[in-house]
């Protein structure tokens, strides 16, 4: 993963009154993320603007932050690309990463679902910012509620033109039970 110097934090730099950041997240972020990994849902480049607040807690740090902006989707029905408007809010804990467990098997309490992790004395903030555009995203986006998605035999978009293959009338795991009527 390339990456980005303002979105490298040092841990031992950070005051105690903490660290304001606002950070464009531009078509070329989005674009290096695709060839990086791409996320399934992605249909192009977005624009998103990231305002974060860091605090030291000790030796762990609380990112508070809100993402606002454009993302550019695929429709789960017709797959054609539409713009969806992103605002979400998130808190995160990081703690330094801990030492490396014995081989036995942990139970995570609830207070550990809510923890993240960092390495060394440098906080890499675009992970946390993928995570969280990826948990506001839409489980199934839709580029309008009245879509119709694609024909399921010839593929064609079902918003833009009328199907012209045959339909059948009974699907074929019933084709059977429509020759048991005749």
């Amino acid at each position: 993963m390339f990456e980005t110097p303002a979105l490298q934090i040092s841990v031992v730099n950070l005051s105690e009154a903490g660290l304001d950041l606002t950070l464009e997240l531009a078509a070329d972020w989005f674009l290096r993320w695709q060839q990086d990994d791409p996320p399934p849902l992605f249909a192009g480049p977005g624009s998103l603007l990231a305002e974060v607040h860091l605090t030291k807690h000790g030796r762990d740090i609380l990112l508070r932050g809100h993402l606002k902006g454009i993302l550019t989707l695929a429709c789960s029905r017709c797959l054609e690309p539409f713009s969806w408007p992103l605002t979400a809010d998130f808190d995160l804990l990081l703690a330094p990463t801990p030492r490396p467990l014995n081989r036995t098997q942990e139970e995570l309490t609830p207070q550990d679902l809510d923890l993240d992790f960092y390495n060394g004395d440098v906080v890499n903030l675009e992970p946390f910012l993928r995570e969280q555009i990826l948990l506001a995203l839409p489980l199934k986006p839709l580029c309008a509620d009245s879509c119709r998605g694609l024909c399921p035999h010839c593929g064609a978009n079902l918003n833009l033109q009328t199907c012209t293959c045959r339909q059948s009338k009974a699907p074929a795991t019933f084709a059977a039970l429509a020759k048991l009527k005749h």
